[in-house]
């Protein structure tokens, strides 16, 4: 990702969750949408890999709250 574009993340992450969803609502729909129907099918069939690995066993979730402060210490500028 470009340093522009990870100085947006950042303050997107910042927003509270509702207008994070908002903007994410917005950036998708910018999307040709003919690309935004191949975007989706991936990310269906990625949800559906995920989770028969959940299932299967090969993996186990992580909680939510650990895995942003991860993001958030990996990512943020020192």
């Amino acid at each position: 990702m470009s340093s522009p574009a990870e100085k947006l993340y950042e303050q997107a992450l910042a927003l509270p969750e509702d207008e994070r969803l908002r903007l994410g609502e917005i950036l998708l729909d910018s999307v040709p949408r003919e690309m935004a129907e191949e975007i989706e099918l991936a990310w269906s069939q990625e949800v559906l890999r995920r989770l028969e690995e959940i299932r299967s066993g090969k993996v186990e979730p992580l909680d939510w709250d650990e895995v942003r402060a991860s993001l958030r210490a990996k990512f943020s500028r020192k």
